[in-house]
């Protein structure tokens, strides 16, 4: 399997990443059984690349990662996303606020089985906080040793120029 640079980070994932995304009901009914096997035959033919978010299945999907990879972890480059809110009557929000990122980090960690993940990105930015707290609150997880890097998602250049 060929590899890439992740932008300009230094991390080094391999050229075909695994969208988990799908596996968890956000397409209607999945098979835990073959979303688990896809992801170990990906691994197998050097796919390294994972990335989920904490909004995919409301949680369900890290938890599919977590089990899929618990003793395959040195194997793969784990990413997921926060900042997606799904309200229980369906409404869509995002939160970037710091407190919500050290929270939601926390939960993904416990559900993906992991101390610390790859990639810890923003899925969107949350337009009422800005961007500086919330890459601030992020930067602290890498220091606490939760996260290794950090992104954003579909962010303007200009607010990735203040991030």
């Amino acid at each position: 399997m060929q590899r890439r640079q992740l932008g300009r980070s230094g991390l080094e994932v391999s050229a075909i990443g695994l969208g988990c995304m799908g596996m968890s009901a956000m397409y209607g009914e999945s098979d835990e059984r073959e979303a688990i096997a896809t992801i170990h035959r990906a691994i197998e033919i050097g796919v390294d690349f994972l990335d989920t978010s904490d909004m995919y299945g409301n949680g369900h999907n890290e938890e599919l990662i977590g089990r899929a990879i618990a003793d395959q972890r040195d194997r793969v480059i784990l990413a997921t996303k926060f900042g997606n809110i799904r309200h229980p009557d369906g409404t869509m929000d995002v939160d970037g606020r710091p407190e919500y990122v050290a929270a939601a980090c926390e939960a993904s960690l416990r559900r993906l089985r992991v101390d610390c993940v790859d990639l810890y990105y923003q899925h969107r930015v949350d337009p009422n906080v800005p961007i500086e707290d919330t890459v601030g609150a992020m930067a602290v997880l890498v220091k606490q040793g939760k996260a290794k890097y950090l992104g954003l998602s579909e962010a303007a250049p200009a607010t990735i120029g203040r991030a």
